[in-house]
């Protein structure tokens, strides 16, 4: 149904004929392609469990390293033989594709004894109960505040990189490419060593160096320490989003199994909402300074720590947990 309704606010997109109407079907085009980041992660949570899940979530995160990096290369080659209509038009054929795997080769994950109405009424029970959970809000605020932080990053870095530091827009796009080859590695080598290193203590270490690495960046903006001196400690913030985001996940949802989809869906809507915020408070300073994007990135990767420290505590093992573990 997601992608359904995704392919028809594509195809308005490609019709549309005035602005107006070009933002409300990107509109629609959003509410479509929102089901597929909620029940990708739901899946996931359906499918495994503890390191597995993790491991899977890092995966997750080549798809979401490689996009930032592809997408833009794929829609300058597209608009070198059409128009930004004709970029609608290809979306629709992609959301085609996804469709067809989807319906042919993707089998529903959730057993039927384990599914539960979908009441409007039992809905709204499940966020009030997951909003009261103090755990599950750490974790989803930890992630959501370094989602923050990449907002502040992919808002503010055209206009500081080009603008302040006169990179061209092809250096800038190797940058941008590198940066997200860094989440991809990290993300990668997390999914390596998390069955050696608890998700805790991963998530721990990656929420630390993005917060001192803010306040690399800040400095670097500050003191002006130069092209290199800016992106050396960028480059740490952004490629730590690939230690924080599947584990601050994976422990989102470890304790989620039959409430998987609100869960997954109100990750990712703390995600967007603080990302929507950060964005704007990155453009307060004007376009010739990168101070304020070092504000906001320093900012919320210290409210990122401080939320998953103050608000999650270890898991306790259980007895029969702990005789396996000492035996170990």
């Amino acid at each position: 149904a997601g992608l359904v309704l995704y392919m028809v606010g594509s195809i308005l997109c490609a019709v549309a004929p005035t602005a107006e109407l070009l933002i409300a079907a990107r509109g629609v085009q959003a509410f479509g392609a929102a089901a597929g980041i909620v029940i990708a992660r739901a899946t996931v949570r359906d499918l495994y469990s503890g390191t597995a899940m993790t491991k899977f979530f890092s995966l997750l995160m080549l798809v979401n390293g490689l996009a930032p990096i592809l997408a833009p290369i794929i829609g300058g080659q597209i608009l070198n033989w059409t128009s930004w209509r004709g970029v609608f038009v290809c979306l629709t054929v992609f959301g085609a594709i996804l469709l067809a795997v989807v319906f042919f080769l993707l089998p529903e994950p959730l057993p039927e004894e384990r599914r539960t109405p979908a009441r409007f009424g039992s809905v709204l029970r499940k966020y009030a109960s997951l909003l009261r959970d103090r755990g599950f809000l750490g974790y989803a605020l930890a992630s959501g505040l370094m989602f923050g932080s990449l907002f502040a990053y992919i808002s503010g870095s055209s206009f500081a990189l080009q603008g302040v530091y006169g990179l061209s827009p092809q250096a800038y796009s190797l940058v941008f490419g590198l940066n997200g080859i860094g989440i991809v590695a990290v993300g990668q080598l997390n999914g390596r060593i998390v069955g050696r290193f608890p998700e805790r203590t991963l998530l721990t270490v990656g929420l630390v160096i993005a917060a001192v690495a803010g306040f690399g960046v800040l400095a670097a903006a500050v003191l002006d320490l130069g092209l290199i001196g800016l992106l050396i400690p960028l480059f740490i913030l952004v490629s730590s989003i690939g230690m924080v985001a599947p584990n601050a996940s994976s422990l989102a949802l470890a304790e989620q199994a039959r409430s998987a989809g609100s869960a997954s869906a109100l990750l990712g809507v703390l995600q967007f909402v603080v990302g929507g915020l950060a964005t704007p408070l990155v453009g307060l300073g004007g376009a010739g300074t990168a101070v304020p994007m070092g504000i906001v990135m320093a900012a919320f990767g210290v409210l990122a720590l401080l939320a998953f420290g103050t608000m999650t505590r270890p898991a306790t093992a259980t007895a029969p947990e702990a005789l396996a573990l000492s035996q170990a």
